[in-house]
């Protein structure tokens, strides 16, 4: 059941139910298990607004592509992947195209070691497989019964969860944040650190330094990072790689194929099997 709202769309139309996400919220932090487990379908471009959890929650969609921002990041999450949100921290998501996502929550625990941070992690085939059993498992359930043993094995896989390139910082800098806002709007943007320099009236060391300070990265970095992630999007909703590469700034596809797969460890065509 699809929670939060998209403005401007009549989902009842087609059928979907709304449930309200303070409702839902509710249900998931009053659950009496330490593991519980959901399933949400979402429409195209569904947005759920920012919000937090009493509970960590490991997000998780089997089928399509998330923009997840919380904070001052920004992660694009294509399909067999995920982002462990631990609980307190606020965010929002964006679905690119139909999400089927599928989502496992935990309830603090200071003899459970579990990352502090938000992060895009890799899901083995084993994790996904508990994750889809699980959502038939409604609480409450025995500890020492099947269901109470398909949970306690999905902790101990979160426990080991691999952290994944698929992070892209924001910065407050209101200089800096001029560069990222033009580069996202428009990803082919070519422009150098020496248009930049003239445009922001700051020399070139200084941008430099202002990157690394705000985001972690140079410039070249975080916009090489920016296209990637955008690319990810697009070509989860099925845009030809010669199209992105040219409207992301790549000379040729060739040189996309390589620098994604540089970042990713696949290239472009095998990255979502």
């Amino acid at each position: 059941m699809p929670v939060s709202r998209n403005p401007g769309a009549d989902y009842r139309k087609k059928g979907i139910i709304i449930k309200p996400l303070e409702e839902f919220l509710r249900e998931i932090d009053q659950r009496p298990c330490k593991i519980s487990s959901s399933a949400t379908d979402y429409p195209e471009n569904w947005l759920i607004e920012p919000h937090s959890h009493e509970a960590h929650q490991l997000i998780y969609a089997i089928e399509g592509v998330m923009v997840v921002h919380s904070g001052l990041s920004q992660w694009t999450v294509p399909p067999s992947r995920g982002i462990w949100m631990p609980s307190g921290h606020v965010h929002s998501i964006r679905c690119v195209g139909p999400l089927k996502m599928r989502s496992v929550f935990v309830r603090p625990d200071p003899l459970t070691e579990l990352p502090s941070e938000p992060r895009a992690v890799s899901i083995s085939a084993l994790l996904s497989e508990l994750i889809k059993v699980s959502v038939d498992i409604k609480p409450p359930y025995e500890p020492a019964s099947r269901e109470g043993r398909v949970m306690r094995l999905i902790l101990d896989e979160l426990t080991i969860l691999p952290t994944l390139p698929l992070h892209l910082p924001q910065p407050t800098d209101p200089r800096i944040k001029v560069v990222c806002s033009a580069l996202q709007r428009d990803p082919g943007d070519g422009s150098t650190l020496a248009h930049w320099s003239v445009r922001l009236n700051l020399d070139e060391k200084t941008i430099q330094r202002l990157f690394h300070k705000e985001t972690g990265m140079t410039f070249g970095q975080w916009r090489q990072q920016a296209r990637l992630l955008l690319a990810l999007e697009r070509i989860a909703v099925g845009e030809k790689i010669i199209d992105i590469a040219g409207e992301l700034g790549y000379d040729s596809p060739s040189a996309f194929t390589t620098m994604f797969k540089k970042q990713f460890g696949k290239t472009p065509s095998h990255f979502f099997k």
